[in-house]
């Protein structure tokens, strides 16, 4: 019995001890391979500066696109007689700024002018009349009263509002009457650019310390020697145009700017607008005019947002690092923005 019993413990044991046997092994199932991921296209990269400006200038111009990067030795000829043309251009034949106009600019330097005074002083122009009661009757500065005198139109506008007015009722003949061929569509181009670029000159120069209506007429006068360029070139090729090189369009450019810096002295626009004007000769630098500066820079973003807005580069186009030292990448993005917000895209190209 002892014996029994001792066998029935050893075999227990040996039952325990024995080692479980592991369950054959299941060859892995195949995964599927991992379905090749299509790579995100790129964005475009932004356009140069150097490109915005070229290919701003053949929109207004009306040119095709480039042939080659250098003048031909024909379009070099082609230049000479345009430079000739441009030192007997007669600035008197843009049409004249009221005679009023220095006199009101200086009295709305002065933030203690009265209503009456600048009422009176508008009121010798009657264009500027019609304007100023024009722009009151819009959805802006409509009131809950009808307007029903000068002076109440002129208070309701506030020297701000008034300012923007009378710089637009100046400005907008001279940059849409423009003669010749290319003259219409120009002068429509030219004054889409205007009003995009006072636009971003007042709003960048708000955190720039600029005076803010020195900004606006800055903007306003950038491009305002580019209609005497339009006429000369109409006259020089009065038929088909045919392509140009960028060395070409970017002549013109020059002598355009330069023909603007020309006009506005002998507009006697502001000294400091005069200084902005000249420091976009030559591309912008630090050293440059705080208002320089600035109007360099809205110059480049309101060009870009015309050839956006006539289905040129993307809309997101990121500028924001163009400028090193002169204006922050988050001001140019938000200047941007700002723009396309306040220009829907297409509303107004013409």
């Amino acid at each position: 019995m002892v014996g029994s019993m001792w066998r029935r413990v050893f075999s227990l044991r040996k039952a325990k001890a024995s080692p479980v046997r592991p369950a054959p092994a299941r060859s892995p199932v195949p995964s599927a391979a991992p379905a090749a991921s299509t790579p995100l296209p790129l964005p475009p990269p932004a356009p140069s500066l150097e490109q915005i400006d070229e290919n701003f200038h053949r929109l207004v111009l009306g040119l095709p696109p480039a042939g080659q990067d250098e003048a031909s030795p024909a379009e070099l000829a082609m230049l000479r007689r345009l430079d000739l043309l441009a030192a007997r251009f007669d600035l008197r034949s843009l049409p004249r700024l009221p005679t009023v106009l220095p006199q009101l600019l200086r009295t709305l330097k002065s933030d203690e002018a009265a209503g009456g005074e600048l009422a009176k002083l508008v009121g010798r122009d009657p264009l500027m009349v019609g304007e100023v009661m024009r722009a009151t009757s819009t959805v802006v500065y409509r009131s809950a009263q009808p307007i029903g005198s000068l002076q109440q139109a002129v208070v309701l506008l506030g020297q701000d509002g008034l300012r923007r007015v009378i710089t637009q009722h100046v400005m907008k003949p001279i940059l849409q009457g423009n003669a010749g061929a290319m003259g219409h569509a120009a002068g429509g181009r030219l004054w889409g650019h205007a009003e995009r670029c006072a636009h971003a000159c007042a709003w960048l120069g708000r955190s720039a310390g600029c005076d803010s209506f020195e900004a606006y007429l800055a903007g306003i006068v950038r491009h305002a020697g580019t209609g005497a360029v339009v006429r000369l070139l109409d006259q020089l090729m009065p038929g088909e145009t045919p392509p140009l090189s960028a060395g070409f369009v970017m002549h013109c450019a020059g002598l355009a700017s330069r023909l603007s810096l020309q006009a506005a002295r002998q507009w006697e626009l502001p000294p400091r607008v005069l200084e902005a004007l000249a420091d976009c000769q030559a591309p912008i630098t630090a050293s440059a005019s705080v208002l320089g500066r600035t109007l360099s820079v809205a110059d480049s973003l309101a060009s870009l947002r015309m050839l956006v807005e006539h289905n040129g580069p993307a809309a997101d186009a990121d500028l924001s690092n163009s400028w090193p030292g002169i204006a922050s990448p988050s001001r140019v993005t938000r200047c941007q923005r700002d723009l396309e917000q306040h220009f829907a895209l297409g509303s107004t190209a013409v």
